[in-house]
């Protein structure tokens, strides 16, 4: 095929970009746009929601932190579905609905007079949440990559955090000039403005569509210890491999712990310094996690990945550990940026190494199910660091426990083998 036909395929936007440039490149910094504004806003900003509500309506700070609740759950269940639907049916198509659901029902928020309305458009803006970022957009990003999949992956990631340092001051200060009635709708506006025009306009699903393939060389040899990336795999099939089990299992609990130890970070903090201080050490982690992404996505197509995985779980669990024992703000402040660190490594790194080891085919399957039961289980944290809190009237035991589980995370990932294909006999 040659470029002209192949530029004939490409979006509309597409067309018109330079040919000595790989496409997957622009692809993976659209990804990255979709992930900058829905998790940007349908992750970091929601929660700055819940105290206008509570204030607003006059319901408790339960009822309002429940739905809270049932958004994170709900949207952790939808990718149980979603898995299996994107490698049947274009990703693209879940991406462009899933922006245009959350747009809507960020809208809606301000209109909110009744504790059930709440409930059902958490519960409603949560599903499209899930369609619009973490499995149809890795799923794509994975079909564009494997050589160079961790460089590529880190790009992409990396905007989350930049999209959490910039959407909660601009929704905080939105709130401020014209509560929820103003905030909701502009948020939910921008949504679609921003990310929109990058799928209809640049995202393609994968190469094979466009004439090209992964990489941008078909002959290029697979990296060491990556399975077969071809392979289809069923539900029921992964489920009966014991790499399945301790990788979602160990990811489930290295969630839990972070999950955490980032809801209770602040009033942590606020224990030891004022509330501004407080603050700050949130947009610090923010920013350690996007530029450490992309530092360690320049090596991590070289090494073992799932030795690169133990050892970002090992450190963030000594940042947690370290925390209980500093009497310095310097060196508190240095823990932070350390967890910041491996925060967004870490979330990174489930993907990869799914994708390394069940490959590309059936990636939105099996990383659906098992991102699924870590996301929504690690919903428990910040409750379990709050019973401990309250327990012990100190974060000191809550933080103790929270590093030791990231610790037994580490040893259940670094378990891991390759996946035999006598396993499934």
């Amino acid at each position: 095929m040659d470029i002209s036909q192949e530029k004939r395929l490409l979006p509309p936007l597409g067309r018109r970009l330079p040919e000595n440039i790989f496409y997957g490149w622009w692809v993976t910094l659209a990804c990255g746009m979709v992930l900058f504004v829905a998790i940007g806003i349908g992750f970091y900003v929601l929660p700055i929601f819940l105290k206008p509500l509570q204030v607003e309506q006059g319901w408790s700070e339960v009822m309002v932190s429940a739905a809270a609740t049932v958004y994170f759950s709900v949207s952790g269940l939808t990718a149980v579905f979603l898995g299996s639907a994107v490698d049947r049916i274009d990703p693209r198509r879940f991406i462009v609905i899933g922006l245009i659901g959350m747009g809507a029902c960020l809208s809606l928020i301000g209109r909110i007079n009744q504790l059930w309305q709440l409930f059902a458009v958490y519960a409603l803006m949560a599903i499209f949440f899930a369609m619009a970022a973490h499995v149809p957009v890795s799923t794509i990003v994975t079909r564009w990559w494997v050589v160079k999949r961790a460089r590529a992956m880190s790009i992409a990631y990396s905007f989350i955090s930049v999209g959490g340092f910039i959407f909660a001051p601009s929704g905080t200060w939105l709130l401020g000039r014209g509560g929820l009635g103003l905030a909701g709708p502009v948020l939910g506006a921008l949504v679609v403005v921003i990310a929109l025009p990058f799928v209809l306009l640049l995202v393609v699903s994968e190469p094979g569509d466009v004439g090209l393939h992964p990489d941008g060389d078909a002959s290029a040899p697979l990296p060491a210890g990556m399975s077969d990336q071809t392979r289809v795999w069923t539900r029921g099939e992964a489920l009966r491999t014991g790499a399945m089990w301790r990788l979602t299992i160990g990811f489930l609990l290295v969630f839990t712990s972070q999950v955490g130890y980032l809801v209770h970070q602040v009033a942590f903090l606020e224990t030891r310094y004022s509330t501004g201080t407080a603050a700050f050490a949130v947009s610090f982690t923010a920013l350690g996690s996007a530029t450490a992404r992309l530092v360690v996505g320049s090596f991590a197509d070289r090494i073992n990945k799932r030795h690169l995985t133990v050892a970002l779980i090992l450190t963030q669990a000594s940042a947690v550990l370290g925390l209980q024992v500093s009497q310095s703000l310097i060196i508190d402040m240095m823990l932070v940026l350390v967890f910041g660190f491996t925060m967004g490594n870490i979330f990174m790194m489930h993907s990869l190494l799914t994708s390394e080891i069940y490959g590309m085919t059936s990636f939105g399957t099996i990383f659906g199910l098992s991102s699924a039961i870590a996301q929504t289980g690690s919903g428990a944290g910040p409750l379990l660091i709050g019973l401990l809190r309250t327990s012990f009237d100190s974060y000191a035991m809550a933080f103790t426990v929270s590093g030791l589980t990231t610790i037994l995370a580490a040893v259940v990932l670094a378990t891991i083998g390759p996946v035999r294909h006598s396993q499934l006999e």
